[in-house]
């Protein structure tokens, strides 16, 4: 591995974004947005690059009596002023958000790869998902409208009709997650703005800067600033702003220890949530083997292993599990660990050194438990680390840490199996049912599978990935709440209202 010989630092050449921060003995001091202005404090955080450990900027927070005050700005006036905006006037909003994102792109990627460790390919991929998921904002409509029930299909109902229609909650509070800091948040601003509900936006403290250029974009294409806060507070500080009675939705994208703890805080509310993740591959004897091993290892490998839809469990039919085994470990040999700043890289960092102290236990825990390492399993420095493949017999494997609990990095298990209830018997017994993934062509095993899985969403002969949500997607079990997808999500985020209209007596029906 190599790293660029030059300490990182962020591209500040863009003068689009200078109002997002002052310099302060030479490093940029980021504000945060709250009662309608960006502002800066004493209290600041120090950001780092995952890169090198370098220190690349500072985040101003907000104050505990400064979030209380935005939060009931929000609920008098802003939760008004949005929802009270035409609709196509909000469409027209997140329209001009694509169009800064895409006119402002080059700092942006910059930001995603010195902030998130992301590799170029993959930081220029979260742009262009941004913007073409802020462009596929009209497919969301289709979940606003309501309908007409007629009464004459009950006794009881008959010269009556209702009237279905959703309406906004009021005040939604966004919590984003380190690994797509820009993406999240435009999905997220996306559907819950579009039916007129106001907003409050917590971004991950390691990775914040793409998500307040995010916010500087919604507040100049014409989102009110009465309407949205940008609270850039720790996680251990949010137990009253997810407590608060104002606060009507709570979306949370994080792991499931995060997820328990705000759920108990947080008393009755409506919850999105996509949590803990890791799934599963079952790779039947008739799959193409070749198609296979190429995309577990790039699922295995894409962003470090750092997404909630990476592959972490490989369950190989015994017919063709050495065939399997061999393509897998030659395509995990092309892949690139390094600076991320280096094109040419195709796995860079761990977002901190907790991550890969984290995936480290998880190693050395399977070689304990008997289990070998075929494939990397070693530590580079602090943040880099070679993706882990860990083979394993089957009855060993539900011993494992990296099968029981979520490892947020590169490291996947594999395993044999000869009857096809084996696998999914292991597919089922994590915790976890976000997404699995079946490599074969017979459509009545594979049709079984699909019955049987426990999971959220299934990809045939292809990788888990969310995408832009074209296809919508969440968990079951430990993996989380409600479903993220364009045209699905608005449901969970509008409040469905009958209105029921009396006509007897009136002689608008005429009955035989």
């Amino acid at each position: 591995m190599r790293l660029i010989n030059e300490k990182t630092k962020l591209n500040l050449d863009d003068p689009y974004f200078k109002d997002l921060y002052n310099i302060e003995d030479g490093i940029p001091v980021f504000k945060y947005f709250v009662n309608g202005e960006w502002k800066s404090s004493y209290d600041k955080a120090k950001i780092v690059s995952p890169i090198d450990n370098n220190t690349i900027a500072y985040i101003s927070r907000p104050s505990e009596t400064e979030v209380e005050n935005a939060i009931d700005n929000i609920y008098k006036v802003g939760r008004w002023k949005i929802r009270d905006m035409p609709g196509d006037q909000r469409l027209k909003i997140i329209e001009r958000m694509a169009d800064l994102i895409e006119k402002h792109q080059d700092a942006i990627i910059d930001s995603l790869i010195i902030n998130a460790g992301k590799t170029y390919n993959s930081a220029k991929g979260e742009v262009s998902a941004t913007i073409e998921r802020l462009k596929k904002a009209p497919l969301d409509l289709r979940e606003i409208i309501g309908d007409l029930i007629p009464g004459d299909w009950s006794s009881e109902a008959l010269e009556t009709e209702a009237l279905i229609r959703r309406e906004p909650y009021g005040i939604s509070l966004i919590i984003i997650p380190f690994n797509y800091p820009l993406f999240d948040s435009a999905n997220k601003i996306t559907y819950t703005m579009l039916p007129g509900n106001a907003l409050i936006l917590k971004p991950p403290s390691s990775d914040p800067i793409p998500s307040l250029f995010l916010v500087k974009a919604a507040l100049d294409a014409g989102f009110p600033k009465e309407s949205i806060a940008l609270i850039t507070i720790p996680g251990r500080s949010m137990s009253k702003v997810v407590s608060n009675s104002k606060i009507s939705i709570i979306n949370l994208t994080g792991s499931t220890k995060t997820g328990i703890e705000v759920m108990k805080e947080a008393g009755i509310k409506q919850f999105i949530m996509e949590l803990g993740g890791g799934d599963p591959a079952i790779v039947l004897s008739d799959a193409d083997i070749n198609l296979a091993s190429e995309r577990i290892s790039l699922a295995i490998t894409s962003y470090s292993g750092q997404r909630c839809d990476s592959i972490k469990l490989i369950l190989a039919e015994n017919k063709i599990y050495d065939e399997l085994k061999n393509k897998l470990l030659n395509e995990l040999s092309k892949v690139k660990v390094g600076d991320p700043r280096d094109k040419s890289v195709s796995m860079g960092p761990l977002i901190d050194k907790s991550s890969a102290d984290e995936w480290e236990e998880a190693v050395k825990d399977a070689e304990k438990k008997g289990c070998k390492i075929i494939f990397g399993g070693k530590r580079i420095n602090e943040t880099f680390i070679t993706p882990a493949l860990i083979e394993c017999d089957q009855d060993k494997v539900k011993d494992l840490i990296a099968y029981k609990e979520e490892i947020f990095s590169s490291i996947a298990i594999i395993t044999k199996f000869d009857d096809l209830n084996q696998a999914i018997e292991l597919a089922n017994g994590r915790r976890y049912g976000l997404d699995a993934s079946i490599f074969g062509n017979d459509v009545n095993t594979i049709r079984k599978l699909i019955r049987l899985l426990e999971v959220g969403a299934i990809y045939i002969n292809d990788m888990p990935k969310h995408g832009i949500n074209y296809y919508p997607f969440g968990g079951r079990k430990d993996s989380g709440i409600g479903r993220e997808g364009i045209g699905y999500s608005i449901g969970q985020v509008t409040a469905m209202k009958s209105i029921v209209y009396n006509y007897k007596g009136k002689r608008v029906w005429e009955y035989i």
